[in-house]
């Protein structure tokens, strides 16, 4: 929280339009799933995809737009949050999710883009039929489909991507790029299975799963080619100027997933766990810089690389990877990992004082008055990991005071995410206009880029790829 306060200060509340919006009371589920079309367990071990190639335009919080191509899903196999069948082109891509073995065809229609569209898959060995000869494999023209057909052999995550045209590099840069995750062969997504898991391999368990697609572009190369000068690039004359997560910037990366103020920009990036939770995290850099982002609260543990796990026993256990706070990836690599936050030998209870209260069910959730937090006065390790076996509290710190007396509000410069209280789960009293932004009490680290450039948006700080990952009370579901 103090990291959130020293970097942006009072002007967050100002640009943040609510965290209400990604979080809810009424959440249905306590895990997170990457969004995207699905056909992982699909019939006879087959999954087929058809896609389109558009222009568009995607908004920038300065109130600017951005020239784009894109693909989009045909079929509306993606669901908004509403429910809804979702067909427009997309910055990023649609994210397509099959199991391991699944032969897998891409069908893809050019309706639009001026140059022809391919499609090549990293990783993979790709026939394609239809179309012309494009640079590397079949592209489509204007009016004119390919299909693209592969078998998902090894489970990972991947980028997709159109190369083609006079100039390569000028379809990622102007957003024709999405990830591939394959499933591992018995991978469950219940909650709780011990087969949810990125690959085979021991320690690629998982509870949340978030996607941190990483790109950048030349706002100069956009308008070129709206204007269509089509000629106008080439890669050494590129200098990005806007860093964008998961085809958004700061703050908009942080609003929920098919959020209608994005209507071709519908993955959020703000990663949300509980303390003790596996978070995995499918770092892609799709774009053509390099970039180190950077991850607070606890060190990452690398477990595969471009969908190879770090193993010394053949992948039956993912133990070679290092532990990390930065991943410096290189373009169009993708790296998994797994962070876990446990607030382990912080030496003061982070559920604040203990409190009497009716909690049968050891949740912290007081019985009689849903929503207010509710300390218990034992710490439950039936395991002997060390921690609460609910609430994941580590219980050598159960019932320590904090150790520093807090200057008042007014000696303060309140972030918009600060709660009124050091304690997880706990609210307090907040002067009028300040914070907000966190209504269960959760606690804010910065995942963000360490290129301090890329911080930025047009020069302007905060903006760019400054995200977040928030960890919730166990009582909160997560959705």
């Amino acid at each position: 929280m103090n990291e959130i306060s020293k970097r942006t200060g009072r002007l967050l509340g100002s640009l943040v339009l609510g965290l209400g919006l990604a979080l809810s009371w009424s959440a249905a589920r306590a895990v997170h799933d990457i969004p995207g079309i699905d056909q992982a367990d699909g019939a006879a071990n087959t999954a087929s995809f058809s896609l389109y190639a558009y222009p568009f335009n995607i908004p920038l919080p300065e109130g600017t737009s951005l020239y784009m191509w894109g693909f989009g899903d045909m079929t509306g196999s993606q669901l908004d949050a509403n429910g809804q069948p979702y067909y427009l082109p997309q910055y990023p891509a649609p994210t397509l999710i099959v199991d391991q073995g699944d032969a897998v065809t891409i069908t893809m229609t050019n309706y639009g883009v001026p140059q022809p569209v391919s499609i090549v898959v990293t990783g993979h060995e790709v026939a394609a039929s239809g179309g012309t000869p494009g640079l590397v494999t079949q592209a489509a023209p204007i009016g004119d489909t390919v299909a693209y057909s592969f078998t998902a052999d090894e489970p990972g995550t991947y980028v997709y991507h159109s190369l083609d045209g006079p100039n390569p590099g000028l379809h990622a840069e102007m957003g024709l790029q999405g990830v591939l995750i394959v499933r591992p062969a018995g991978f469950d997504a219940t909650e709780g299975s011990p087969d949810r898991k990125a690959y085979g391999a021991a320690g690629s368990e998982y509870e949340q799963e978030f996607l941190y697609l990483l790109t950048e572009v030349d706002p100069e190369v956009h308008a070129q080619m709206e204007r269509g000068h089509y000629t106008h690039f080439t890669n050494s004359d590129r200098f990005a100027k806007v860093w964008f997560v998961n085809g958004r910037v700061f703050p908009d990366l942080f609003q929920g997933d098919f959020n209608p103020l994005y209507p071709n920009q519908p993955y959020q990036s703000l990663a949300m766990a509980h303390p003790g939770d596996r978070v995995l995290v499918r770092n892609v850099n799709a774009g053509h810089d390099s970039h180190p982002f950077h991850y607070h609260g606890e060190n990452l543990t690398f477990i595969a690389r471009d969908g190879g796990v770090l193993s010394s026993d053949g992948g039956a256990t993912a133990d070679l990877g290092r532990s990390d706070n930065t991943i410096n990836s290189a373009p169009k690599q993708a790296i998994d990992a797994v962070w876990k936050w446990t607030g382990k030998d912080l030496n003061w209870d982070i559920y604040g004082p203990v409190t009497n209260c009716t909690d049968a069910d050891h949740n912290m959730e007081d019985d009689l008055n849903p929503g207010v937090l509710c300390h218990d006065d034992i710490c439950i390790d039936g395991d002997g990991d060390g921690f609460d076996d609910v609430n994941h509290e580590y219980c050598a710190d159960h019932g320590k005071a904090l150790p520093v007396t807090l200057p008042g509000v007014g000696e303060l410069t309140l972030g918009a995410w600060y709660s009124g209280s050091p304690f997880m789960g706990d609210v307090g009293d907040l002067p009028p206009g300040e914070g907000g932004l966190n209504p269960f009490g959760g606690y804010f680290f910065v995942w963000h880029s360490h290129a301090e450039k890329e911080l930025t948006t047009f020069d302007i700080f905060p903006g760019g790829s400054l995200s977040a990952v928030v960890v919730l009370p166990p009582y909160v579901d997560i959705e």
